[in-house]
């Protein structure tokens, strides 16, 4: 049976940022991943922003990740060309009762080390966005956007340059936790070979089905594997440019950020994402949604006109709490955790997990050497 050091399960944002890491320390890396190319799942289905880490709570993985991850994600797309932009979001109130979780909000940020942010009375934001109403707002300078498919082919490119491997078109089939080590048997599709490997490390950044694949790793305690629970987003685009510059979003919802304004590198706007729980993955955006975007757009942007909305793309978010309990923090599980050997869990990885990537690579890294 082949050797290797280290596999990588999952191509996405997070796991090539994983195998980078660990290819960069001097590690042997294969990464596998069930799609034909990287970044097809998650990691190309989400709204591309820079989080400044202002709603996650004190103390928390998400927190952590998210403010450090954010200054690691700026220096490495200014060293490397990648296309970004820091572009300032405003957090909005659009009635008085919401100012007090502005005021919240901002206390919590504090907290995580974010200490850019500002008020400004409603006058104030509508003379930085003429289109936006509101009756306060708070300023997020630090927040941006980056174009996530020339991050995940930088990262990629990092990871081959440090003798890494990526192969396609390969899904984890099953592993098994021995003494000697992690044996994994693969699956291959359209022509890649299945593969049979014993390697020294396996860390799993399967995203949407990172459970799944730690239910066929015989010999991983199975109470160590928290429940999966989908939460779809849907986005839909706006016809022609956009009337803002900055990113635009309303007070936060519990299982999300609300239906948010984000624009690209190109200034086209988009909305989303909502939040709508489902028993599997799937990807149909209803024209019938819409209605609820334009109501949920209008409480900022009274001035959205009837039929410039068009259905986009949706998102799935890998949550491991249930409709309506409160959110959880990413769990990142190594042998110190749940005694096992050789492996790293990666779960409930979802927002900030692109802000976080290099940060939480950096903390994969060190669990490995550990």
């Amino acid at each position: 049976m082949e050797e290797i050091d280290v596999v990588v399960v999952g191509a996405g944002v997070v796991g090539l940022a994983c195998a980078r890491a660990l290819a960069l320390a001097g590690r042997e890396v294969l990464v596998v991943e069930a799609e034909p190319g990287i970044g097809m799942g998650t990691s190309s289905r989400n709204s591309e922003v820079i989080h400044a880490g202002i709603y996650y709570p004190p103390g928390s993985l998400k927190a952590f990740h998210c403010v450090r991850g954010k200054g690691y994600l700026y220096r490495y797309c200014t060293e490397r060309g990648v296309a970004h932009l820091r572009c300032g979001k405003l957090i909005v109130a659009t009635s008085r009762e919401q100012m007090p979780k502005l005021a919240l909000l901002k206390d919590t940020a504090v907290l995580n080390g974010v200490v850019d942010l500002a008020f400004l009375a409603g006058a104030e934001a509508t003379r930085m966005e003429p289109q936006l109403r509101c009756v306060g707002a708070l300023s997020s300078p630090s927040s941006g956007i980056v174009d996530s498919h020339a991050l995940m082919l930088s990262y990629q490119g990092d990871l081959e340059a440090a003798g890494g491997v990526c192969v396609f078109n390969t899904r984890l089939d099953h592993a098994s936790c021995t003494a000697d080590g992690i044996v994994v048997q693969t699956a291959g599709r359209d022509g890649a070979q299945a593969l049979s490997l014993r390697a020294r490390l396996i860390v799993n950044c399967a995203g949407l089905h990172a459970q799944r694949l730690a239910h066929r790793m015989a010999g991983f305690p199975a109470q160590q594997i928290p429940p999966t629970y989908f939460a779809k987003g849907n986005y839909f685009s706006l016809g022609g440019r956009a009337p803002f510059s900055r990113l635009i979003y309303p007070v936060p919802e519990q299982a999300g950020l609300g239906v948010h304004l984000t624009i690209d590198l190109g200034m086209q706007a988009r909305f989303g994402p909502d939040v709508q729980w489902v028993d599997e993955p799937e990807y149909d955006v209803a024209v019938e949604r819409a209605a609820v975007f334009y109501a949920e757009i209008r409480r900022y942007w009274p001035g959205l006109q009837d039929g410039s909305l068009q259905p986009a793309y949706a998102g799935i978010r890998p949550k491991i709490q249930a409709p309506g309990e409160p959110p959880l923090d990413f769990r990142i599980l190594g042998p110190q955790e749940h005694g096992v050997p050789g492996v790293i869990q990666l779960f409930g990885i979802e927002s900030p997990g692109l802000t976080g990537s290099l940060s939480i690579a950096a903390q994969v890294a060190e669990m490995a050497a550990g």
